[in-house]
C-alpha cells in the first residue's frame, strides 16, 4: 500500500510574517541595544542562553560592524576560546605577552564569527580558522 506523502506550504499570512519579522531584525536589534541596554549587553556577554537564529546572526553582524563600541571581546570571549584550547585564564595572565593577546583579541577582525562560535560551543579546530590568538593560544597549551 502507498502512502502519500502530505507536504505543507507556508500560507501567505506566514510568509509575510516570516519576511516582516525578517527585514525588521536589524531594526529590532538597534532598538534592544539602545532602548533596553542593560537587556541587550546581559545577551550579548551571555553565551550560553538561546537567542532566535535571526536575532543571533543580527548581533553576530552588528558585532562584526562595530557595534556596541563598548564591548570588549577579551572580557567576554577570550576566556572562553582559551578554554577551547585547555587554557585557563589565571595561568595565562602570568604569561608576558598576555596583555598582547588581550589587545589582539580587542582589535578581531572577526568579532561577530567567534561570538556566534563561542555559542555554539565550536571546537578548537574551527577556532584555529579564524582565531588571530590561535598561535600563541596553541604555544601556550603545549609549553
Amino acid at each position: 500500500m502507498a502512502t502519500a506523502q502530505i507536504t505543507r506550504t507556508a500560507s501567505w499570512w506566514e510568509r509575510l510574517t516570516e519576511r516582516c519579522y525578517a527585514t525588521s531584525t536589524p531594526q529590532l536589534v538597534r532598538d534592544v541595544q539602545h532602548e533596553a541596554g542593560s537587556t541587550y549587553h546581559a545577551l550579548l556577554h551571555d553565551l550560553e542562553s538561546p537567542l532566535e537564529s535571526g536575532f543571533e546572526r543580527e548581533m553576530a553582524r552588528q558585532l562584526a560592524a562595530g557595534q556596541p563600541t563598548d564591548f570588549v571581546p577579551a572580557g567576554t570571549l577570550m576566556p572562553v576560546m582559551m578554554q577551547r584550547f585547555g587554557l585557563q585564564d589565571a595561568e595565562v595572565a602570568a604569561d608576558p605577552g598576555y596583555n598582547a593577546m588581550r589587545k589582539t583579541c580587542n582589535a578581531c577582525p572577526v568579532v561577530g564569527q567567534c561570538w556566534k562560535a563561542m555559542r555554539a560551543g565550536a571546537d578548537v579546530e574551527e577556532c584555529r580558522g579564524f582565531c588571530p590568538n590561535a598561535k600563541a593560544f596553541d604555544s601556550l597549551a603545549a609549553g
